[in-house]
């Protein structure tokens, strides 16, 4: 991952309640979206000797990405550049700001791109129109190439700044690529920025892999693959393309996943029909089982502390969800409702638990409370499941299955996102078929 050197040029200041009158609700989703103008940043070019990039656009494209960050947050509203009166060097230094107020506009950003010396340097103003005051004002230098990367940051900054919530725009999602008839899929490791750019394969499609999972503290990944079909988890490390193998199995292993401090690897393992959890230390790969009961335990997920473990199993009859200590004591049922409760996720707030639920032929994504209660069903579907949070615990994504032909033969498979207020739903683009999507920690810290 090419490094982004964080510059500050201008001085970062915070308007005090007196004057900041801006106010974004972040608890109603789409309801009230603020109305914000993305100016086109003013490009100043030195040097224009960059294969394959036209830096020419560079600030309309820039300025595109973020628009459609914000757009898919549910919470602004871009408005249409042709509405815009002001030239955006000039805005950049000064704006008008009753000009701006005229189109509606609450919020404005500004920005200015020198390319030099085979470095690409950003800045970026954000204004509150409606108290005529900067908000916040910064400054990046990383490679031309890395466009994409500054647009998504600069977006965070200003999320975070209007919100008062980190933002998620600066990520990546790994997911499995699906291709063919669904009798014989061919199944890839993919991954791609959070909006669906920069698209690349990481497995061949020779073998099949299931559930990538990232590690919260670094890009690396844990995914289930099988050779010669026998069940083998593998570490992936995103940035170096080096691989290895966790262990093999005998039996079946399910659902790898990272503990919080990225330390170990939680998963649940099958033998001779039962399922119970066990943990791995990766530095000594040490082995430790954490439930052991006659029923089928799987999937489970560390409480962002690593205090707690949430995870399903049928022990009650009907496969629901449980709660308990990191050692495997205490173990508490937390889920009552009518219908069957799987592939539980705990947010990185530790505040909710994700999970799916069916019932009577339907499946739906919702979240709860670490405790069970305030259950609230978000989305619901043909087919749909493995939730997975955004870093900021704010967003969703998961995966949906849909009939494609007119008389339901045929089927298609893709990744969606959706705001835990339950607003907001919609599909992102990928090049194939999509399933079992995780959401990166922030690539910028």
């Amino acid at each position: 991952m090419r490094k982004i050197a964080l510059i500050i040029l201008l001085k970062l200041f915070y308007i005090s309640n007196a004057y900041g009158l801006i106010e974004v609700d972040i608890t109603r989703g789409n309801l009230d979206p603020l109305p914000i103008a993305v100016s086109p940043l003013h490009v100043d070019i030195k040097s224009d000797k960059f294969e394959g990039l036209k830096v020419k656009s560079l600030g309309s494209d820039i300025s595109s990405v973020i628009e459609k960050n914000f757009k898919s947050t549910g919470l602004f509203n871009p408005l249409k550049k042709d509405a815009f009166v002001q030239k955006p060097d000039i805005a950049h230094i000064k704006p008008r700001f009753e000009d701006w107020r005229l189109i509606k506009a609450q919020a404005l950003v500004t920005g200015k791109i020198l390319v030099k010396d085979s470095k690409l340097k950003v800045e970026f103003r954000l204004w509150d129109l409606t108290a005529s005051k900067e908000m916040i004002a910064l400054a990046f230098t990383t490679t031309p190439s890395n466009w994409r990367r500054v647009a998504h940051i600069i977006s965070d900054k200003i999320y975070e700044r209007l919100t008062g919530e980190n933002g998620y725009f600066d990520t990546r999602i790994i997911y499995v690529s699906e291709e063919g008839p669904k009798d014989q899929r061919v199944k890839k490791l993919a991954i791609m920025d959070q909006d669906g750019a920069n698209t690349k394969y990481l497995t061949l499609g020779n073998e099949l892999v299931l559930t990538p999972r990232f590690n919260p503290t670094n890009q690396m990944v844990t995914y289930l693959s099988y050779f010669r079909n026998l069940p083998r988890v593998y570490l992936l490390d995103i940035e170096t393309g080096s691989q290895e193998v966790v262990g093999n199995f005998p039996g079946m292993t399910f659902a790898p996943r990272f503990s919080p401090d990225g330390k170990k690897i939680i998963m649940s393992f099958a033998q001779d029909g039962n399922s119970d959890i066990y943990t791995m230390d990766l530095e000594t790969r040490v082995v430790e089982r954490i439930t052991e009961h006659s029923a089928i335990d799987t999937s489970p997920s560390y409480s962002p502390d690593g205090k707690y473990i949430c995870f399903n199993s049928d022990r009650s009859g009907l496969q629901q969800i449980y709660v308990m200590k990191s050692d495997g004591s205490n173990v508490k049922r937390i889920t009552f409702g009518k219908g069957i409760y799987g592939t539980p996720v705990w947010s990185p707030r530790g505040d909710l638990i994700a999970f799916t639920k069916v019932r009577k032929g339907r499946f739906y994504i919702g979240v709860m409370r670490s405790d069970g209660t305030g259950e609230r069903l978000l989305t619901e579907n043909f087919y749909q499941e493995a939730p997975s949070w955004s870093p900021n615990g704010r967003v969703l994504v998961f995966y949906r299955e849909t009939k494609s032909g007119p008389k339901g033969e045929g089927f298609t498979a893709k990744l969606w996102s959706i705001d835990i207020t339950g607003y907001n739903e919609r599909k992102i683009s990928t090049e194939t078929d999509a399933s079992d999507p995780s959401w990166s920690s922030l690539l910028t810290k």
